[in-house]
């Protein structure tokens, strides 16, 4: 029977991390949602852009949870890029043309209507992950094993 040492991952900041991921899906799963359903024809790419933003917060929340295994921490870092990279974009996009983005999405306005924690939030992610990288992530692959 083998036994793991307990992880410190998921305590302290890496849990608040987790849990404002959580909130951040939910919240993006439920405006786009209602965006989608009620007036998707308003805003086709402003409300998908919504439900990106939903599936690639629920996508970055699962990944932290299970990031102590190499693939996940990986699943980790490209969600969270992405992320960065969405807000960036967008909400680059949402103030030099606006008529794209007259109905907002999350990332408008670099996340504005979400307090801009949409713009913060990949920040902290990267940092986390640069400062909690799992034990077999950090070990070179040795030759011949």
């Amino acid at each position: 029977m083998s036994t793991t040492a307990p992880t410190t991952r998921m305590t302290g900041i890496g849990r608040v991390l987790v849990i404002v991921y959580a909130v951040m899906a939910l919240a993006a799963t439920g405006r786009s949602f209602v965006q989608i359903v009620r007036r998707f024809d308003e805003a086709p790419l402003a409300y998908s852009l919504s439900a990106l933003a939903a599936v690639v917060y629920i996508l970055a929340t699962l990944a932290l949870v299970l990031a102590r295994r190499r693939g996940w921490y990986t699943v980790a870092w490209v969600a969270i890029v992405f992320e960065l990279t969405g807000v960036l974009v967008v909400g680059l996009l949402s103030i030099l043309m606006p008529a794209l983005f007259q109905h907002e999405t999350v990332w408008s306005l670099f996340g504005r209507g979400y307090l801009f924690i949409p713009l913060v939030l990949p920040v902290f992610g990267i940092w986390w992950l640069r400062t909690h990288r799992p034990v077999d992530a950090a070990r070179p692959l040795e030759v011949g094993a």
